[in-house]
Order: structure tokens, then sequence, then C-alpha cells
């Protein structure tokens, strides 16, 4: 397996406070470009029996207007889709909705890959894990779909499961965490209260400490 940590600077983040139908949200941003062409990496994102290799199964209808679910995660509405090139959908988790945007544009021999998400945080989550909570899920989202895209073939589970317990996840996530955390701080967070976003997110994710929950 690939180092997950060097796979971290492959990707740009960035973090901002827009509005969204009239109320203010919270906007991540994820680029990061993938040597393959935008019809490869649109089947990849879109392709019901393909997305379980990198990702998680997925149920439902993906057209316009259908309603996905993600096995065990978010479902929601496909609110848009124009293939190869952007699809957006609604992410939701409990009571919690946000929006879901991703666009692919060429990017010399390889696509980039933009993903959107906004959501409008409860204040008192956003204390505590500002944007590494969603943040640090989507890094490992995306290494996953950068291994599977290097040879099509499935992520052996069994392979993933004993990463997740090596020393190289938790490098991983406290790079992640780190990488979160300047976005953080280029947004005008404090720098005291990013470090310790980064903090209380690892330690759920370590399983030091208990989840927030999303009811």
């Amino acid at each position: 397996m690939e180092n997950s940590v060097a796979a971290l600077g492959l990707t740009t983040r960035s973090v901002s406070t827009v509005e969204h139908d009239g109320r203010p949200a919270r906007r991540q941003l994820m680029t990061r470009s993938f040597p393959t062409d935008p019809k490869d990496l649109w089947d990849a994102l879109t392709n019901p029996d393909r997305i379980p290799r990198w990702f998680l199964p997925v149920s439902g209808d993906l057209r316009v207007g259908g309603h996905y679910q993600l096995e065990g995660n978010a479902g929601g509405v496909v609110e848009e889709c124009e293939p190869p090139h952007r699809f957006r959908v609604t992410w939701g988790m409990g009571e919690q909705t946000s929006w879901l945007t991703v666009t692919l544009e060429p990017d010399g021999a390889a696509t980039r890959l933009e993903l959107e998400h906004v959501g409008e945080v409860p204040g008192e989550m956003w204390e505590q894990f500002g944007p590494n909570a969603t943040g640090l899920g989507w890094d490992m989202a995306i290494w996953g779909l950068g291994l599977h895209l290097k040879t099509g073939a499935p992520n052996d589970p069994a392979e993933v499961a004993a990463w997740m317990a090596s020393p190289d996840a938790m490098a991983f996530m406290e790079g992640s965490g780190r990488a979160w955390q300047e976005a953080d701080l280029a947004d005008g967070t404090d720098p005291d209260e990013a470090a310790a976003r980064v903090a209380r997110t690892i330690a759920v994710y370590t399983g030091q400490a208990e989840p927030p929950s999303h009811d």
C-alpha cells in the first residue's frame, strides 16, 4: 500500500463561510489531480458497481431526482448531473443535511477533481472539531480513490482494516488534521483553538473519545 501520508500532500484544502439559502454555512473545498481521464474518473465516482471498490456500497436511484444511500453512512438526493464533468447531491446523516458538489476538469494528461462540501454545521460541533471532523473522512475517501484508480481493482478490505490499526494510519490522521488546521488558520481561527480541534478529532477517530451524535 502506498505511503498514505505522502498522498495527503497531493490535495489542496480551504475553509470559508458562505451563504446557503439565506443562512451562513461552512464550505470546505478540496482539489486533487489523478493520472486518468475524465471518463474513467467519472465512472469511478458514479458507477454503483464501482463505488464500493474504493468507498462504500451504494443503493437507490443515481439519476437526477433519485434518492441514494451509502451503506452505514450518508444518503440524499441527486440534484444535478452533467457527465462527465459535474454532479451535486444532498448529503444527509441523521438530522444534518449538507450539499456535495464534485467537478472534474482536464489537467494536462490528468483530471482535476474539485470536491465542495457545504453544510450548516451546528455551532457547538464546529467549535469542537472545526473542519477536521468531515475533512479527515474526505481525506481517507480521496486516498482510497487514488489507490483504486491505479489498478481499477477493489481495495482489499482486510488490507484496509490492517492499515487502520497501523502507525501509518495514525500518522495519516495527524497529517490530515494538520493540513486542515492550516486551512482553519487561514480562515482566521485562533491558533490554540485550531490545534485543540485537531486533537479532539483525532481522539474520536482513534477511539479515545465518543463520536458526536448526529441525531
